[in-house]
């Protein structure tokens, strides 16, 4: 069974690009995904210069391509699920390069907007949906008319 489900960072903003022959929309970026470790053991892997995340290439396609394009940004935080994809190509120099990625068929975006100055998860209800609505058609209702 090839399924992986990660939570992570945007490394990078993604790139949104089209299949010239079919329209189709794909965007690929960069998932930072921490590893998990101890406080202690964290702290002396970024004293070591260590990395204490994995940073994993994402690609997804269609509609929900255009949307990470349109709400993603670096440093939002998203869960992704999908399978992982390996391929080999030969560069110009004739080297052989191996790949590695996950080609994701869900993803959910987590967290508030950075960009927006409030901290990550602080979401505020919209309060402008009731302005237009007209304050006399509000009737209060008796408990006794309650049937439950």
């Amino acid at each position: 069974m090839n399924s992986v489900t990660l939570i992570g960072r945007l490394a990078r903003d993604p790139e949104l690009r089209f299949i010239p022959s079919t329209g189709l929309a794909v965007t690929k970026f960069v998932l930072a995904v921490d590893r998990e470790m101890s406080k202690d053991k964290k702290q002396e892997a970024i004293s070591a210069g260590k990395p204490t995340a994995d940073f994993i290439g994402i690609t997804i396609f269609g509609k929900q391509a255009e949307n990470c394009a349109n709400y993603l940004a670096k440093g939002r935080q998203c869960a992704i699920h999908g399978r992982i994809s390996t391929g080999s190509y030969i560069t110009q120099s004739g080297e052989k390069r191996y790949t590695t990625e996950v080609i994701t068929d869900r993803i959910e975006f987590l967290g508030g907007n950075r960009t927006n100055g409030t901290k990550d998860g602080d979401v505020s209800p919209d309060t402008t949906f009731f302005d237009d609505l007209p304050d006399d058609n509000f009737t209060p209702v008796n408990d006794e008319d309650i049937p439950f």
